[in-house]
């Protein structure tokens, strides 16, 4: 195991925050992977806040706007991975007003459209098809069933 001084962790953990946004859960993990004592990851924590390399707020942005934007996560995703980064309920829906509505629904259109490329004629199985794979996807029943529906023949 590799032992480091406090300044170290903290120019290791800043270059760390600085490649992408991390949360403080990710950070956290990291520094206790790396076998540091409670009161070390706490200094390293408020060293890295003060400085700026750490936010939640704006880790939670960038999150749905990476997961919507350029993996077409729904909402339900999304909310779920930002739970499992321990973000406050709070920061979450703050963070979800990043996606614009009309986009959302334009996602779900083209990832229908995607889809239903694939199939012959789109009939009841496919359309279920179609269903499991937006729910799998993090979109809503009720935020699909329409724009699905106008596909049906």
């Amino acid at each position: 195991m590799t032992y480091y001084s406090i300044d170290e962790v903290k120019q290791k953990m800043a270059r760390y925050c600085a490649y992408q946004e991390r949360s403080h859960y990710q950070v956290e993990k990291k520094l206790r992977e790396m076998g540091m004592i409670p009161e070390a990851i706490d200094a390293v924590m408020l060293f890295l806040i003060r400085e700026g390399f750490l936010n939640e707020e704006r880790f939670a942005r960038a999150y749905v706007r990476g997961k919507f934007y350029q993996k077409h996560w729904g909402k339900q995703k999304i909310i779920q991975g930002l739970k499992q980064h321990q973000i406050h309920a709070n920061l979450i829906v703050k963070a979800l007003n990043e996606i614009d509505d009309a986009d959302y629904q334009t996602t779900i259109k083209t990832l229908i459209e995607k889809k239903s490329r694939h199939m012959p004629e789109i009939f009841y199985q496919n359309k279920q098809k179609i269903a499991r794979y937006l729910l799998q996807k993090g979109y809503k029943y009720e935020e699909f069933s329409d724009i699905l529906s106008g596909f049906i023949k």
